[in-house]
């Protein structure tokens, strides 16, 4: 059985992630540099291995200063830990595609399940062979080391302890 590698195309992916602030309202942000890579041995997916990693310091809330705190040793501590990464596996149990594997951050390594919707296979009008999938999943920020924490004086959280992943990813098959 033949393995085959796809790469991420960044120009039409996008890895954001969201958070409640104050309760009432919701913070997005991305990770702008981030590459990874899928190695299957078929083209539903099932089994594939996937590696990922993301620059902590391309990450963007449309915000300098919070995109500065973030990258502080309060949150992810860029300095120290300049990436984060994912290395899992596809899953297909009867169309229900999930993504489990070892997400680290900080130095702290978790296992995490993401849904995925995968949107198929298609060559493009340059003769790429390309896939498709959306994943999203949820982790708690303070399980991996991100335990900044402040309370306003009505005592509303300022910063969720629940982070959502949302991935819109495309990859590249390689010759």
């Amino acid at each position: 059985m033949s393995t085959t590698k796809w790469t991420i195309d960044p120009t039409h992916s996008e890895v954001s992630f969201k958070v409640k602030h104050l309760v009432i309202s919701t913070v997005t942000g991305y990770f702008r540099k981030f590459e990874g890579s899928a190695e299957s041995t078929s083209d539903d997916f099932e089994g594939a291995t996937v590696s990922f990693t993301a620059d902590i310091d391309s990450i963007d809330t449309n915000q300098t200063d919070r995109d500065n705190h973030l990258k502080s040793a309060d949150f992810f501590d860029a300095a120290n830990h300049p990436k984060l990464s994912f290395e899992g596996k596809i899953s297909n149990a009867s169309g229900d595609y999930k993504l489990v594997g070892d997400l680290e951050i900080r130095g702290t390594k978790k296992q995490v399940e993401l849904d995925v919707d995968f949107g198929g296979v298609v060559a493009d009008p340059y003769g790429q062979t390309k896939a498709g999938f959306e994943l999203e999943g949820k982790i708690n920020r303070k399980e991996f080391g991100l335990a900044w924490s402040a309370v306003t004086e009505a005592g509303s959280v300022v910063v969720s302890d629940q982070v959502r992943l949302l991935l819109s990813v495309q990859l590249v098959k390689q010759a």
